[in-house]
């Protein structure tokens, strides 16, 4: 331990892992900041605390268990010329997901007659809500901690990068659950990200792979240019 503490090699990993730890939990903040507005505020508070203590109890869980982990990389099922592993089932059903849930968000946000959506309440709207965050944050850290085997030797640097990457989530998820909550055409344009990432995974899990730089260049030029949307509109109101 006090070897790995003196060594600038693991400092540099640490860095570098938490940094890409961080860039793909974005997507899962995005997602948490969508799913939690169908619930009254009060509710959507607690299931993103436990969304996230989620996200942090699977990624170390799996994490522990490297061993079982890198075995989801070989073939279980084979489907003509196509050989698919647990890792490319659990992509391709989480991707999926992401598509179906973000079309249904679209498709309400679209079709909503006057005035806003009322948010779901009650104990059945809570656990619904939670169901469904669980399932993403088991697909969200399978990609996550893949990459993370892929980039560091040393287990404890890894759980302490995921550490670092899921406080900086936990401090973000509010901020962007409100920014999204006062600007609907953010929701929209996160449900597209969704779609979007959706897409990357089901790719993913048929061996195309889409390199997320292209994703993440996507993501950060649309989102500038809502937040000059946004600020437009803030001027003209004010006018």
């Amino acid at each position: 331990m006090i070897a790995l503490i003196t060594s600038p090699e693991a400092w540099a990993a640490l860095l570098t892992l938490t940094a890409l730890e961080i860039v793909l939990g974005i997507d899962n903040v995005i997602f948490l900041s969508v799913i939690v507005s169908a619930i009254p505020p009060a509710q959507a508070t607690r299931a993103r605390q436990i969304g996230l203590a989620l996200a942090l109890v699977f990624r170390i869980v799996l994490l522990s268990a490297l061993v079982w982990l890198i075995g989801l990389t070989r073939a279980v099922v084979t489907v003509q010329d196509f050989a698919f592993s647990w890792r490319d089932l659990i992509l391709i059903g989480g991707g999926l997901f992401l598509i179906a849930k973000a079309t249904y968000e679209i498709h309400h946000e679209v079709e909503a007659r006057e005035g806003a959506r009322p948010a779901a309440s009650g104990g059945a709207a809570f656990f619904r809500v939670i169901l469904e965050i669980i399932v993403i944050d088991a697909v969200f850290s399978l990609d996550s901690i893949i990459t993370a085997i892929g980039m560091a030797q040393e287990l404890s640097i890894m759980i302490a990068a995921v550490v670092i990457a899921c406080a900086v989530m936990y401090a973000a998820a509010g901020p962007v659950a409100r920014f999204v909550a006062a600007h609907p055409t953010t929701k929209m344009l996160a449900l597209a990200f969704l779609v979007l990432i959706g897409v990357a995974l089901v790719a993913d899990g048929f061996k195309f792979h889409i390199p997320r730089g292209y994703i993440y260049f996507a993501i950060a030029f649309s989102a500038a240019v809502e937040f000059f949307n946004v600020l437009a509109r803030r001027n003209r109101s004010k006018v």
